[in-house]
């Protein structure tokens, strides 16, 4: 079974942007953990893009940390993909 099969080794990390400074991270973890966070993201319809590499690389940042200048791009990209999926 690989990692992203293995539900005990599913990554998740949630971000919050308002606009006033870079996106920060919010909620991440692993397994059990990492199923609530993307089931509270489906019951408040916020869209889940999956990047394994780029959830490795937030999974680093400490909570309530804003993203650091290398990941902008990325992160950027992920947001665009959640404003085309609400519509914008």
């Amino acid at each position: 079974m690989s990692e992203e099969q293995d539900p005990r080794r599913r990554l998740a990390v949630a971000l919050h942007y308002d606009h006033a400074g870079a996106p920060r991270v919010t909620a991440k973890g692993r397994g059990v953990l990492a199923a609530r966070i993307l089931e509270l993201a489906a019951e408040h319809g916020v869209p889940v893009e999956e990047d394994a590499a780029l959830a490795e690389a937030l999974s680093q940042i400490e909570l309530d940390r804003e993203i650091p200048v290398e990941l902008y791009e990325a992160v950027a990209a992920v947001l665009r993909f959640i404003l085309m999926a609400r519509g914008r």
